[in-house]
């Protein structure tokens, strides 16, 4: 498989990603080294985890991804052979993005990756309790102890990005390479009106989450009843694709049905179900404009968008 640079990073990786949000949730751990084997085999080489994977499922704590990457990687002895990237600042256990937190939570990510060092370590998520500088100052260090090799950032605004970068160049510290948005043929406008004309104008590597909506791309729900028998997912946060729900990390007790109350539960399931008809249709007045520019113009838009981008393989998230 034909490797491309990382925006300005020294990695270079292969342009399909595996997400590993599904290890200890819908894929255990036999199941996990199978296709971690397949997927270096193939050719890919980036394996995407967090430390809050997958905290949501009842009975999980988060870092059960980690773990299950971390014993693959000593079994199979394939270190060198990938590139490893992580998160902070989601998981209860290490939220936000504080330097004491971010020097706690890549020791604990670090022991459960069984690995000297993360080469892309992402902010999970924006902390504006944190200065920029704060943040940048606390992954200088992560990268000056060889703990970590490059960072990127990951549900950033526009505006706080560019605001990041600003204030990596003031105080000459360490700047976000890569961004993790949601980017998908159903969520476009987001990222190209927002962030795109950003991240070519910096250099900026991206890697899209959500690359198949959470698999209605790939014909997995085509009715309300498709939702049933996928109670974890429903879980997310309705209307974009199923979001790990960081904050309903633990199951809850009597009355709560996957962490939260079975109202809610029911409540989320609607809004859900409302939110793939819609996308259904969104979906549907995309083809029907390629159809009437033509599939050459199509198929040009299509490549243009990929020169820049590298798609997660499964729903990552976030």
């Amino acid at each position: 498989m034909q490797r491309r640079s990382l925006g300005g990073t020294s990695l270079s990786i292969a342009p399909l990603a595996f997400g590993g949000n599904v290890f200890g949730w819908t894929v255990d751990e036999p199941r996990a080294f199978e296709l971690l084997d397949a997927f270096v085999d193939g050719g890919g080489n980036l394996i995407d985890t967090a430390d809050v994977y997958p905290a949501w499922v009842p009975g999980n704590r988060g870092g059960e991804s980690e773990a299950i990457i971390g014993k693959w990687l000593k079994r199979s002895g394939k270190r060198d052979q990938v590139v490893i990237a992580s998160k902070v600042g989601k998981w209860a256990q290490h939220k936000g993005l504080a330097p004491v937190n971010l020097q706690l939570a890549v020791e604990d990510s670090l022991r459960r990756l069984q690995t000297d060092r993360i080469d892309l370590y992402f902010a999970h998520e924006d902390d504006a309790s944190v200065l920029l500088a704060d943040t940048l100052g606390g992954f200088a260090r992560l990268i000056e102890q060889g703990k970590v090799r490059t960072i990127g950032a990951s549900n950033y605004s526009a505006e706080r990005f560019a605001d990041a970068l600003a204030v990596s160049k003031q105080h000459n510290l360490p700047r976000y390479e890569v961004l993790q948005p949601e980017y998908n043929l159903v969520s476009r406008r987001g990222y190209e009106a927002e962030l795109e004309p950003l991240i070519r104008r910096e250099n900026i590597g991206v890697i899209c989450y959500y690359a198949l909506a959470s698999g209605f791309l790939s014909g997995k729900y085509r009715k309300a009843a498709d939702l049933a028998g996928h109670p974890a997912r429903s879980a997310g946060r309705a209307g974009r694709g199923g979001r790990c729900p960081s904050r309903q990390a633990r199951a809850g007790g009597p009355g709560l049905v996957d962490g939260a109350p079975r109202h809610r539960r029911a409540d989320r399931q609607r809004h859900q179900r409302g939110a793939i008809e819609r996308a259904a249709r969104r979906l549907a007045a995309f083809a029907a404009r390629r159809r009437d520019r033509g599939a050459g113009s199509g198929q040009r838009l299509i490549r243009r968008r990929n020169h820049s981008l590298t798609r997660t393989a499964t729903p990552a998230p976030y």
